[in-house]
């Protein structure tokens, strides 16, 4: 959740949940089914046509399962729309998450197909948690990641977030873009509540507002002590002239500096080249020149290849949105992280794998870890139960006990960001490439293989033995007809 939603009018903790949720809590309790389970939370893809995930969202998620709670209105519009028993909704009242939760700190290096976080609860509790968690984790690490590409694209120069008016969700999208590497954004609300960098140019149309583009020049630059132009509103290679004569004559009255230009459109790679130009002409060469303008990794990467002169970009719709690139065929906009049943434990005790046949997203049943190499040449998804391999790191650690948060587990941002830009250092370079070729090395112990392929035949037994069951009783009914 962010912010605004956690502290809002419209803040209704037991309602994100989608509607089969409360369904799927009451045919438990009719069925007086309500164990132990466990569930995985992962992706089956890496976004972007990338290897990797950077993970973000935790601490969003933890904070929606730790406040989670229904309250009288809630229950009331529940039973308005639905025929529950009262006894169930006066269980719903009670309902606190009770469970344990483990998971990869923000700012980890993630893989398809391995558990990112993994929840043990009683059944109902665990599966009222299933939307809040994905929707704080899908988003989230979407975003990072794809700031990550933009930022790696950018071969060091500093990228700013730019997304405040296209973004799925403002808040989130700054936050996240910040673990993935942007430097700042410009909306002043995140910059305020997660203590970023807020930075800005000025917009088309305050230049238009005045008589001339000089005119508009020369205000701006007598308004601030460090400024930045828009050259594009006109012509950017008449204003480049335009503005190098405005900076002089504003130093030398005022004292006040030019720091840098932006260029939103057109030819950018012409036109950055010129305005390098005219800049070390006229002894201005620490004047940095931003580049923006539905910019992604994909295009940052092409304009800095055919020699495009930037020293910084601004990034928006593409960031904000998580978009993919129809021009490289490649699929954006959500994560599609899913949640899925793997080991669940009854009332007396007796522990049962769990898992999905349905081809490509059958799952992998029982509780697991994962490990990775100290080298990133393989991750490791093995059972709880096996001992840990030798040298490699685990990577999921108890966030929450008991349904409270453990200490540490949600440290500063800064903190985030330092554990993110540490391990995208780390990730061969193989594995950072816009669009890979071969995925990273992930492999599934013996022990796991083996549980899984026992637990496909229980469950096509069980099958077949329903089915028997279940011809039976027509045969049965036939004959007495």
């Amino acid at each position: 959740m962010t912010p605004t939603q956690r502290r809002g009018p419209g803040w209704h903790p037991g309602l994100f949940t989608d509607m089969y949720h409360p369904d799927a809590a009451y045919v438990s309790w009719v069925a007086g089914r309500n164990g132990v389970a466990t569930f995985d939370l992962y992706t089956r893809t890496a976004p972007f046509g990338g290897a990797y995930l950077l993970l973000a969202g935790l601490e969003q998620a933890l904070e929606f399962v730790e406040g989670f709670r229904y309250t009288a209105e809630e229950l009331g519009f529940l039973a308005r729309i639905r025929d529950y028993d009262a006894a169930f909704l006066d269980e719903l009242a009670e309902v606190r998450f009770t469970g344990d939760i483990q998971a990869m700190p923000e700012g980890s290096i993630a893989f398809p197909n391995e558990p990112l976080l993994r929840v043990s609860a009683p059944f109902r509790e665990a599966i009222l948690m299933e939307s809040g968690l994905l929707q704080a984790l899908n988003l989230s690490t979407l975003i990072a990641t794809k700031a990550a590409r933009i930022v790696q694209a950018s071969h060091g120069r500093r990228v700013s977030e730019f997304a405040f008016r296209r973004a799925q969700n403002p808040l989130t999208v700054a936050r996240s873009s910040f673990i993935g590497g942007c430097s700042s954004t410009s909306l002043l609300a995140a910059a305020f509540e997660y203590r970023l960098l807020a930075t800005g140019t000025v917009p088309h149309a305050l230049i238009e507002l005045f008589a001339t583009e000089e005119d508009a020049f020369q205000a701006v630059a007598e308004s601030f002590n460090r400024y930045t132009l828009l050259l594009d509103t006109y012509d950017a290679r008449r204003a480049i002239h335009t503005a190098i004569e405005v900076a002089r004559r504003v130093r030398d009255q005022l004292g006040h500096t030019l720091a840098a230009v932006r260029l939103d459109s057109g030819d950018l790679v012409a036109e950055s080249q010129y305005v390098r130009k005219q800049l070390a002409r006229a002894d201005m060469g620490q004047v940095r020149i931003l580049g923006s303008g539905d910019l992604d990794e994909f295009s940052i990467a092409d304009l800095l290849e055919r020699g495009a002169e930037f020293d910084a970009f601004g990034v928006g719709t593409a960031l904000g949105a998580g978009l993919g690139s129809v021009e490289h065929g490649i699929a954006g906009g959500a994560l599609g992280a899913v949640y899925k049943e793997v080991w669940y434990v009854d009332e007396d005790g007796t522990e049962h794998p769990k898992m999905k046949l349905a081809g490509d997203k059958s799952t992998w049943p029982g509780k697991k870890e994962v490990y990775r190499h100290p080298r990133w040449e393989e991750d490791v998804v093995q059972l709880a139960a096996e001992p840990a391999p030798v040298g490699y790191t685990r990577l999921l650690r108890p966030v929450m006990r008991a349904g409270r948060i453990v200490p540490g587990s949600l440290p500063p941002l800064s903190e985030v960001w330092e554990l993110a830009q540490a391990n995208l250092h780390a990730l061969p370079q193989a594995y950072r490439a816009l669009i890979v070729t071969e995925p990273y090395p992930m492999r599934y112990s013996e022990a796991l293989r083996q549980l899984r392929a026992d637990g496909a035949r229980e469950v096509l037994k069980a099958e077949r033995l329903g089915d028997a069951a279940a011809q039976a009783s027509s045969d049965g009914l036939e004959t007495s007809a």
